[in-house]
Parts: C-alpha cells; sequence; structure tokens
C-alpha cells in the first residue's frame, strides 16, 4: 500500500513539473469585492464564497475543460480589491466581452446591507492570460 502510495505522488509530481516545465497554462479564479461599502469580515468571506461556488458551478457547466484544468491545478482563486459598483459592473462587462465566467453577487439584504446590493463579482475559472489582462492591475484584497 505504501509503495502504491509513492508511486501515485511521484507520478503527481511528474506531471506538474512538465507542466512547469512546458510552461503550461495556468487557471485561476478572481473574486472582485467592492471597498465602498462596509462588510465584516465574516459577510466578505460569505459573498467571497458565493462568488466562487457561483462561478465554478457555471464553468463545470459552459467550460468544462477550464474548471477540469483550474480544479487539477488546486483550484487558485485570488481576491482583490474594486472603489464601487460602477467598478464592479465594468469588470462583468468586460469577462461578458472576452466570454468568460462571471457572477455579480447580490445581496438578499437580511443582515447587513440593503437587499439588492451588488457586493462582489466572481471571474473564472480560465486560463490566467485571458484574466490577468483584466484584473491583474487590481490590488489585492
Amino acid at each position: 500500500m505504501i509503495k502504491l502510495c509513492i508511486w501515485a505522488i511521484d507520478g503527481i509530481i511528474s506531471i506538474l513539473r512538465d507542466r512547469m516545465e512546458n510552461n503550461a497554462t495556468e487557471y485561476k479564479m478572481v473574486i472582485a469585492v467592492r471597498q465602498d461599502i462596509k462588510l465584516s469580515a465574516g459577510k466578505m468571506a460569505a459573498q467571497v464564497a458565493h462568488a466562487a461556488v457561483a462561478c465554478a458551478l457555471e464553468a463545470k457547466k459552459k467550460k468544462p475543460k477550464w474548471f477540469k484544468e483550474w480544479q487539477s491545478e488546486g483550484g487558485k482563486k485570488v481576491v482583490v480589491k474594486v472603489d464601487d459598483e460602477n467598478d464592479l459592473l465594468l469588470l462583468k462587462t468586460e469577462s461578458d466581452k472576452r466570454d468568460l465566467i462571471s457572477n455579480v453577487i447580490i445581496d438578499a439584504g437580511l443582515t447587513e446591507v440593503p437587499p439588492g446590493t451588488k457586493t462582489v463579482i466572481g471571474i473564472g475559472p480560465a486560463p490566467s492570460k485571458l484574466i490577468d489582462p483584466l484584473t491583474g492591475q487590481l490590488p489585492l484584497l
């Protein structure tokens, strides 16, 4: 059993090494959080999680190859800041133009913000080379 586990780990390491050496495409998901609304840490975490789940489920249906690659690479997620709702909606417009999976999360308003507040947007998973031109300049949260 131990030999089988070591063999499997060696195989995974070999695959990852090949990907790195061949400059294989890296996949990621980016979640942008509005900074003009005040959210507690827990509320923000929940909103980011909503976006990540919504994007992952949509990608699994609509972009299964991207979803599979992203998941096999560990499901990289990057959380960034945007100033306000206008910036959030601009990201939505631009991600749609690029045919990227994206979801704006609209809060139900049961706790900290009014109903209908757009809190975050999730983009991806997708190849980093497609997401980075859209989100690469945004500061990390």
